[in-house]
């Protein structure tokens, strides 16, 4: 998979990449890529997809849902998004009602749909 498209940037990889289990020289298994595990949870984030639906170039799906599970259960993503959460500056994604407009339809003004009866009343 093109790393182009990921979310983590370098810097906030090396801000987190030693907090990770799995690491290299950690006590228990190795991680295969804790890089594109995050990536893979990121992405199901982002899109509100099922886990069955994550792309096969992140792996197993079931595979990274468990992974997921073990690293929720430990609290592994309340350090990590604690870590990241000073990495982000998102002043200019506010919104007021400048920015949004809706169509005269969507109001009711000029053009909005008239009701009419399908037949006359009297007649009948």
């Amino acid at each position: 998979m093109t790393t182009s498209r990921f979310v983590l940037t370098d810097r906030m990889w090396d801000g987190i990449k030693d907090m990770l289990p799995g690491r290299q020289g950690s006590p228990g298994r190795t991680a295969a890529d804790n890089r594109l595990f995050l990536e893979a949870v990121l992405w199901r984030v982002r899109t509100g997809s099922p886990w069955r639906d994550l792309p096969s170039e992140f792996g197993n799906w079931n595979s990274v849902f468990v992974r997921f599970r073990r690293w929720a259960e430990k609290g592994v993503f309340e350090g990590v998004f604690k870590e990241l959460s000073g990495s982000f500056d998102l002043e200019w994604a506010q919104m007021d009602g400048v920015a949004v407009r809706a169509r005269a339809k969507a109001s009711g003004g000029k053009g909005a749909l008239r009701r009419s009866r399908s037949c006359d009343p009297g007649e009948g």
